[in-house]
Order: C-alpha cells, then structure tokens, then sequence
C-alpha cells in the first residue's frame, strides 16, 4: 500500500491555506485556523478519524469565519480525495454514532467518487464560540463534496449546540476511519470504478 498523504495550498483574495493531510496516522493535529471552536471540532474529527492534520489558515475574520471554514473544507476535501487516489483496497462504506453528553450524532460515509451530502441536524445555536452554528453544515458540504463521497449526517437528538456540533464532527471522524480503512484487493464496485 502506497503512503497516503497529501499536501494542498490553497490562496485567494480572502484566505490562505496549507494544509498537510496523513490518512494513516495517530490523531496528531496541528491546527491555526484563527477560529478557535473549529479547531475543537477539526481537533475531533482528526482524532476520531485516525488521521495525521496540520492546517495553518489566515482570512478575513475581520468580516466573519465564514471563508476561513469554507476553503479549510475544501483544501481538506481534496487532501482526502488526492490521498485516496483511486480507492482501491479500501472497505468503502463507514458508519458511527458518537454520543457527548445528552447529544447523538449519526454519520454514514460512502467513498463512492460521488459527492452529496444529507445533512439534518436541528437545534444548532447562531454562534458556537466564533464559529456560525451554520458553519457546521457549510463546513461538512465543502469537505463532502470536494472529497467526492456521499454523506448522511443526521442529529438523534440533542439541546446543547456545543455538544451537538461535536457529536457530528466525532461520528463523521468514526466513520471516514471506518469506510477509509485499507483492506486490500480492488474497488469495491460491482462496475469496476467508483464514481
């Protein structure tokens, strides 16, 4: 099995990115995103996902976090589909439930080159920290789709929007650890190719 790691920069008029992604890691993250609870949740995604993850991203928080939040899902979603390659050997489908407290989340990953995302989590506050509560979905959206996998996340039940959030990050990190995990052999596709 090839290393499968993958470095992307990403530079526009309202962020910069870089980003370092280990698929077969230990949980290290090294994370500077200037938003402070999107670097619990990332924090939490990596951990639960196995992953190795440094991101150093700069944007214009003087307006919001909305750009610095999106292009970190983007540059991670490409990181993820570049380290995959073409997803041979690995088990493809992932799923979890990740309770915190009174909150429980549900993720089902789907590595099949095919990007959408359901997302049907109520009960998120406006703001998380610095972090919009709608940031949790766009983040998930632009990490979904530029990873080309399909994603079911749904909230089971839960009222406190900090524990609701990490309940999500933590069963979506469960389940890419699962669907990512190498097993050998070819594409798990009755055609022969995912996408």
């Amino acid at each position: 099995m090839q290393t499968r790691e993958a470095s992307i920069t990403r530079e526009t008029r309202e962020t910069q990115v870089k980003l370092t992604l280990k698929v077969d890691g230990s949980g290290l993250a090294d994370l500077s995103t200037g938003v402070g609870f999107f670097d619990h949740m990332l924090s939490a995604l990596t951990l639960r996902a196995g992953w190795d993850l440094s991101v150093a991203a700069t944007g214009d928080l003087h307006i919001d976090a909305h750009h610095t939040i999106e292009d970190v899902g983007i540059t991670l979603g490409q990181a993820l589909r570049q380290a995959l390659g073409d997803r041979a050997g690995i088990v493809r489908y992932g799923y979890a439930y990740a309770p915190l407290d009174e909150a429980l989340a549900r993720a089902v990953v789907d590595c099949s080159g095919r990007p959408y995302l359901v997302f049907d989590v109520p009960n998120l506050p406006p703001m998380l920290g610095l972090m919009p509560g709608d940031m949790v979905e766009h983040f998930c959206h632009s990490f979904i789709t530029n990873a080309a996998l399909t994603a079911h996340i749904d909230l089971m039940r839960g009222r406190n929007g900090h524990h609701i959030a990490e309940a999500v990050f933590k069963a979506l990190g469960i389940a890419l650890k699962q669907a990512t995990s190498y097993v050998g052999g070819g594409i798990s596709s009755t055609k022969g190719t995912l996408a």
